[in-house]
């Protein structure tokens, strides 16, 4: 039992150090005083371009592969224990310890989270947000789809998958809205920031 305290805990620590701030600190730029004051990639590409936000990105996505591949190990590995340690590395991604509970949103870390359980749920989450961010240009409404679509594809696709998965997928959707809770108010106000370089209908309008 204390193994898989001890792994979930791990988990929620190496959460809390977000890319957008470690690499932020190296490029002598605090995320949190630019754009929309969130230390994600999206942001990170806004403030200093895209191969800054790329590699944000991966620093992020990188956590929650080797929170659910590798933390497990330490109790064995189980289907429960993964989920676990996965809500617990997006968690600390989003409320990080280190940075004052101010970190990113958790959708590149919940993609890296995927990568190890669940890489055909993996698939239809980053089609359903390419899909949507080219037909509109917002990554946070992309986000949204693809955050429903994760619960929506496991009840679907197999009634024999894992409970912990379907768990998970329902409390993550849940817990991505949240944390775009604020972006939701600028779509609705129709003030949200839009990618017009992606966004496939927006071409031509100058």
């Amino acid at each position: 039992m204390i193994w898989i305290a001890v792994a979930i805990v791990a988990a929620y620590l190496l959460g809390s150090v977000p890319g957008g701030l470690v690499l932020g600190r190296l490029v002598g730029v605090d995320l949190r005083t630019q754009g929309s004051g969130n230390a994600g990639a999206t942001n990170a590409v806004r403030a200093r371009g895209a191969g800054f936000g790329i590699a944000v990105f991966a620093f992020d996505a990188g956590k929650g592969v080797i929170a659910v591949a590798l933390l497990p190990l330490l109790a064995g590995a189980g289907t429960w224990l993964a989920a676990a340690c996965a809500g617990a590395v997006i968690v600390g991604h989003v409320f990080p310890v280190w940075f004052r509970f101010r970190g990113g949103k958790g959708f590149a870390t919940t993609l890296g989270a995927l990568v190890v359980l669940s890489p055909v749920a993996l698939a239809v989450v980053a089609g359903v947000w390419i899909v949507v961010l080219v037909l509109t240009g917002y990554v946070s409404a992309a986000t949204l789809c693809g955050a429903l679509a994760f619960p929506v594809f496991v009840a679907a696709a197999d009634h024999a998958r894992p409970p912990a998965l379907m768990v998970f997928s329902a409390v993550l959707a849940v817990f991505l809205f949240y944390t775009h809770r604020s972006n939701l108010v600028r779509l609705a106000r129709g003030s949200e920031h839009r990618f017009r370089k992606v966004w496939l209908l927006g071409r031509g309008r100058g």
